[in-house]
């Protein structure tokens, strides 16, 4: 039986939800755990559309304080967490009783995918995440049997894009890190972080760039002119974006 998600009290999931079609998910809470704002705000423009209300945590630390507090029916959990890997956090919730009704992990990488189910996740979402038919079917499709609704259902073929401000934030945050990223944890961050951004943002010149630096990087070599590329790559960005 699902959780209500603010007070901890077993409860069926509302069945006024079958009734309507276009919002799905009313009645569900999600939490996502993404640091990319601009990734968030196109989880929460695809909830919002699904009848699902959203919290969002930027990092492990911040979602476990989340997860004391009250318990979501859905968690979407990002597997390249500026403080660790969230697959640690899906296997801890996949074990736990009672246990999170949906957890998806989402990554950029999709080679992850097998590594998250391995984990204990229940699907798994490929950046970037725009598609309403493909996210409402994900979390639906995971809901145990007294949760989700029977029979067929038509998915919708909208196509969400997020606010450029949320991709300007994430620009001024690699931008930032870089201007002081020396150790090996920081590296692999700013790699991370940035293919993910830039294939939410389609943007393929600066996702091959950031795959040059992990590969560098994982090679032993210098870095400096990758690091400076990205930078020059990174200010242009911001640049455009803030003429939108």
């Amino acid at each position: 039986m699902l959780t209500d998600s603010e007070t901890g009290a077993d409860k069926p999931l509302p069945q006024w939800r079958l009734s309507l079609p276009q919002r799905p998910l009313t009645g569900l809470t999600v939490l996502v755990i993404e640091d990319s704002r601009f990734a968030s705000e196109a989880v929460r423009l695809l909830c919002l559309k699904s009848g699902a209300r959203i919290r969002r945590a930027d990092c492990l630390r911040s979602a476990a304080r989340h997860l004391r507090n009250y318990r979501p029916a859905v968690l979407i959990v990002d597997l390249g967490l500026p403080d660790g890997d969230g697959t640690t956090l899906i296997a801890e919730l996949h074990g736990a009783e009672p246990r999170v009704p949906v957890i998806l992990a989402m990554s950029g990488d999709a080679d992850l995918a097998d590594k998250a189910l391995a984990a204990g996740a229940d699907g798994f979402l490929a950046k970037p995440v725009e598609s309403l038919g493909v996210f409402q079917q994900a979390i639906l499709s995971a809901l145990p049997s007294n949760g989700a609704a029977p029979g067929l259902r038509l998915l919708p073929d909208d196509v969400i894009h997020p606010d450029h401000s949320g991709l300007r934030d994430d620009l001024a945050h690699v931008a930032e890190v870089l201007s002081s990223a020396q150790d090996t944890a920081a590296i692999d961050y700013i790699a991370r972080f940035l293919a993910g951004v830039a294939r939410s943002a389609h943007d393929p010149a600066l996702e091959a760039a950031a795959a040059a630096l992990a590969r560098d990087h994982l090679a032993g070599h210098a870095l400096a002119t990758d690091l400076a590329r990205i930078s020059g790559m990174v200010q242009d960005r911001l640049s455009r974006v803030a003429e939108m």
